[in-house]
Order: structure tokens, then sequence, then C-alpha cells
């Protein structure tokens, strides 16, 4: 399932939502990515995220990454949600939730989707600090988890 909203979530109502009768559930995995509260610069802090999207283009590009994270992995359920519009610090950002027999592919799973959400997920954040304002741009860090 993915999901791109304005709102919060509930990593326990989105984890109570799969049907753990019908499918064949060993392992649960999450993350949860978070507004954080520092900056580049010791001088700066954050104040705020703005997110924002693409609608009916990043919902494609979510559902490839579930798509392409189920063909490497055998899992029973992914939740994929990301949130939008202005976030304030410590708001809750992005939700994956990967759930299959086997804790290891949930792992792997929960990462890469992760991984692939941070690089190839078509969002733009605007970090608000309290001097000004700066797009965030990718890293060489995160782009070399995807090698």
């Amino acid at each position: 399932m993915v999901s791109i909203k304005t709102s919060n979530f509930s990593i326990e109502n989105e984890i109570n939502n799969i049907n753990f009768k019908k499918l064949k559930i060993g392992a649960v995995v999450s993350f949860i990515g978070y507004v954080r509260d520092f900056y580049d610069s010791k001088d700066d802090s954050i104040v705020s995220l703005n997110l924002d999207y693409y609608p009916g283009m990043t919902e494609k590009s979510l559902i490839k990454i579930e798509f392409e994270a189920k063909q490497k992995w055998d899992l029973e359920d992914v939740v994929i949600i990301h949130r939008v519009g202005e976030l304030k610090l410590h708001d809750q950002i992005v939700l994956v939730v990967v759930a299959s027999k086997h804790r290891g592919e949930a792992f792997k799973a929960c990462e890469y989707i992760i991984n692939h959400l941070k690089i190839n997920a078509p969002f733009w954040k605007k970090e608000r600090s309290l001097n000004n304002y700066k797009w965030v741009e990718q890293n060489e860090k995160d782009i070399s988890k995807l090698m």
C-alpha cells in the first residue's frame, strides 16, 4: 500500500491493518523518518521542512519501488506512507513497514525501500532554519547506498 498525505500517521494502526490471519508473517520491520533538528551549520537550527511532490508521478514512483522490492524478496505486505506539506521539527515524514515470512528479507527490503525513496522518489524538500531556507540536495552517501 502506498499513500501520500498531509496528515500524520500511526505506526500502530498501520501494523494492525496487516492481515496476519491471511498472510504468512514471521517478521515485521519498520522505519520512520522524522524532521531532524540539526543543520549542516552548527550556527543554525532547522525550524521546519516543506515537502512538495508531483501528484500522479510521485505515487507511480512509490508503487514502482514497492513492486521492485516485492520482486527481489518474498514479501507478504508493504506499507509506504510519505507526508507532504509543511512539517515541524520532529514530525514524522515517512513510514515503511515490511512484513515477510523471515526477518532477513524484511530488513533487506525495508532498507532497500527507504534508500530508493530517498534518491528516486520525486519529492522536493526545503529546510527552513532560523536564518534562511535551503533546498535539500541528494548526497553522495545516500546515492552510494544504491550501488
